[in-house]
């Protein structure tokens, strides 16, 4: 192998997630920021969380509405 070509390897990296947890684990990395992880993912945890997506249901209702309205008039 060459030498000096590869990253520098962590044993000690630390995974921080937004719910205070920290995971610690190898990495090229020494310090990573995620959004969720297994101790506060809703699959993991069992939880139901509804995510309000700034209302896509009623963009696409808005956007498509006057499709809609002229199918209705048309039968």
């Amino acid at each position: 192998m060459k030498k000096d070509i590869h990253p520098k390897y962590y044993n000690d990296a630390k995974i921080i997630c937004n719910c205070g947890n920290v995971i610690i684990t190898g990495s090229t990395i020494k310090e990573r920021h995620i959004e969720v992880c297994s101790k506060c993912h809703p699959f993991f945890t069992g939880e139901h969380r509804i995510v309000d997506m700034t209302g896509r249901v009623d963009k696409f209702n808005k956007k498509y509405e006057k499709f809609f309205s002229n199918k209705d008039k048309k039968k």
